[in-house]
């Protein structure tokens, strides 16, 4: 049994404009929470210290937020990493103390929150902790810290920034090159909408935006630059072939006929985003989430966004014609001598 028709008829040009309206709305106010609000930039970015500690047990995260916010520490971010016993809290930059004061600080809350004290390291790098008069295995082990500078952090700010525009720019030039400076234009037009979208919800929703997550953002444009390329090629496939027909009404034969390439693809990779969201931890929940939004965004975008853009700046059949060069002599009779 098939799951789509083979001919789908959905009049997906018929539905532009009210789609450009809506991608409209929905990047005016990315861009306005974005200058508002701003995004929630992780300690890769801002700068900061990264303290990674393994209990011995299963530990609640809330009993650790409620423990470092009683303590001083009221703006640490603390998640799972990996499995439920070993957390990851990340610090912002204080300029009165450095990363190991910082750290040591909140072990020692930590440690203190279980009625212990670290008394000294013991053998195969264990930390041996006083409690209740006897030594033994601290309940809370130090695993590692980092630190990120405030330099860093800003050269990382402004190199992935610089990525996301390098990566368009060859975009544009390459789909210029491969198809007709239109494709480019719809194409590079479409990336800016997935990516503005993708990057204004994170803002909406002030989750921490990390790392992982520009590489999530990278990533979505390599996925809806794939999707937009295999509906343009129909295009140009069918505007060549196809004798009768309006540019619009090729476009919609094209798009109706990659839909259902199209959405078989983009459930399978949501499939494994959403496994990924909900039983990966908090270390990767950025990135997939990234993800989610850019595959959903990007679907949309490659028929709503970038074919209709290329409608409207007028392309022709004859900007699709193969050229055929003076001293072409495949048409000719071949003419055997003997």
């Amino acid at each position: 049994m098939k799951i789509f028709k083979n001919n789908t008829h959905i009049d997906f040009m018929g539905m532009r404009k009210i789609a450009l309206a809506l991608s409209t709305l929905v990047i005016l106010a990315s861009i306005a929470s974005l200058f508002m609000r701003g995004l929630n930039l992780g300690i890769d970015f801002t700068g900061g210290t990264l303290v990674e500690v393994h209990y011995a047990q299963p530990v609640d995260i809330n009993d650790i937020r409620g423990t470092l916010a009683d303590t001083g520490f009221s703006k640490a971010i603390v998640q799972h990493f990996g499995t439920s016993s070993d957390v990851m809290i990340r610090l912002p930059m204080d300029e009165n103390a450095n990363s190991a004061e910082l750290s040591n600080q909140l072990l020692n809350k930590l440690r203190a929150a279980q009625g212990e004290s670290f008394a000294r390291a013991g053998p195969d790098k264990v930390q041996l902790c006083n409690k209740n008069g006897a030594t033994a295995p601290c309940y809370v082990q130090l695993r590692r810290v980092e630190f990120v500078g405030p330099q860093v952090g800003k050269e990382l700010t402004e190199k992935g920034g610089l990525a996301i525009l390098y990566t368009l720019g060859m975009i544009m030039l390459y789909v210029a090159w491969r198809f007709e400076w239109r494709f480019a234009v719809g194409s590079v037009a479409a990336l800016f909408h997935d990516v503005l979208i993708t990057v204004g919800v994170f803002s909406m929703l002030g989750m921490e935006f990390s790392l992982p997550v520009l590489a999530a953002v990278l990533a979505v444009i390599g996925y809806s630059l794939n999707d937009t390329i295999v509906v343009f090629d129909r295009i140009r496939e069918n505007f060549r072939k196809l004798r009768k027909g309006a540019p619009a009404e090729i476009m919609n034969i094209s798009i109706n006929q990659t839909l259902s390439r199209t959405i078989l693809t983009s459930l399978t990779t949501l499939l494994v985003l959403l496994a990924l969201f909900l039983v990966g931890g908090e270390s990767i929940r950025g990135f997939s989430f990234a993800l989610i939004i850019g595959v959903v965004v990007g679907t949309y975008s490659s028929i709503f966004v970038a074919s209709p853009i290329v409608l409207m700046l007028g392309l022709t059949k004859a900007d699709l014609m193969a050229v055929k060069k003076e001293n072409d002599d495949r048409d000719k009779p071949v003419v055997e001598e003997f």
